[in-house]
């Protein structure tokens, strides 16, 4: 089963499993975003990616600079490990791991979630790619993915018992954390051109492992 086909059928049993009412919140959250322009927005292909530096789980530094030097990136941003729909995409990048190493290129995945959160996901799932935090979002409002959570929706969220404030904490002026990015991953050349994004406002899709890896093959392609 492909990434998209699980995701497909955890969306379906998940709306099966809603209220009518709840489901209108999230749907009506999802279709704001779509006007809002945002995906169209923020960072592209072609577009030159904006160099950043973060915490692993282990506390050191990872910047994209870095990572470029040894060969291409892949950089995923996503919501948190209570995100079903990020573990599910997080676990497929894992079994893709070894394909992206192939091509020389380093993964990174980028999240809100404070480091305690992030570690627990890690060691969850198995995963084996360096996994950064981004306090208050900042690297992510450089891609232009950030967005503020509607009220009904936060209103929602907290009824299911999921505190993304909480597991996102305060960022540097003591603000609570209802802000998320828009679920995107972008294959980034040693250059720091985006070679190419994937970007969506509806929080169940994802970038296909196969299609990041044929990327990064048609990357290798061009340069030789």
């Amino acid at each position: 089963m492909s990434l998209s086909e699980a995701l497909r059928e955890l969306a379906q049993s998940g709306r099966a499993r809603r209220s009518p009412e709840a489901q209108a919140v999230i749907d009506a959250a999802i279709d704001r975003l779509h006007r809002s322009g945002l995906a169209e927005a923020c960072l592209q292909r072609g577009e030159m990616a904006p160099d950043f530096a973060l915490p692993d789980t282990g506390g050191r530094i990872v910047s994209l600079e870095a990572a470029l030097a040894h060969g291409p990136a892949v950089v995923t941003f996503y919501r948190g490990g209570w995100c079903p729909y990020c573990n599910l995409a997080l676990r497929a990048l894992h079994q893709a791991l070894a394909r992206v190493r192939a091509e020389r290129a380093t993964l990174l995945a980028i999240t809100p979630q404070l480091a305690d959160g992030v570690r627990e996901t890690r060691e969850r799932l198995g995963l084996d790619f360096p996994m950064l935090t981004d306090r208050g979002n900042r690297v992510a409002r450089l891609f232009g993915l950030s967005f503020h959570l509607p009220d009904d929706l936060i209103a929602l969220y907290r009824h299911l018992g999921v505190d993304i404030a909480a597991a996102n904490g305060m960022d540097g002026h003591g603000n609570s954390q209802w802000e998320l990015p828009l679920p995107a991953t972008y294959v980034v050349a040693r250059d720091g051109t985006v070679a190419y994004a994937m970007i969506d406002v509806d929080y169940t899709h994802r970038a296909e492992p196969d299609d990041i890896v044929a990327a990064l093959q048609r990357l290798k392609e061009t340069a030789s």
